[in-house]
């Protein structure tokens, strides 16, 4: 992957993370809004987090390893942000869209790192 492409996931992660936390300041003031909210700001945040130790693997082990936290923390995100949308509390379907092209990006990178170690 360029440097470039590093840098635009690396962004595109911030921009997410960003994105929700504007959804989180914008649900109702109730507990389960309060409980989602606080999940999800805790899983949404993690890929931006995490994808810095992406680039700073050690071995392509360790790369994967990384991948898999960075895909199940966006997965995480995708169902919370899908429980809050069912209950009422959110209409924003290009943050599911969003949600979910980031982890087929994930899925394909991690597709792509497993062919290669197998090499």
């Amino acid at each position: 992957m360029s440097k470039e492409r590093k840098f635009d996931l690396e962004e595109r992660l911030i921009s997410y993370s960003v994105q929700v936390i504007k959804i989180i300041d914008n649900l109702p003031n109730n507990r389960a809004a309060a409980h989602l909210g606080s999940q999800l700001i805790r899983s949404s945040s993690s890929p931006a987090l995490n994808y810095g130790e992406v680039l700073a693997a050690e071995s392509r082990k360790d790369f994967i390893h990384k991948m898999k936290i960075v895909l199940k923390e966006l997965r995480e995100s995708l169902n919370c942000l899908k429980i809050l949308t069912r209950a009422g509390y959110l209409s924003n379907d290009l943050i599911l869209d969003e949600s979910n092209q980031l982890i087929s990006i994930f899925v394909k990178s991690l597709e792509t790192a497993k062919k290669n170690s197998d090499k």
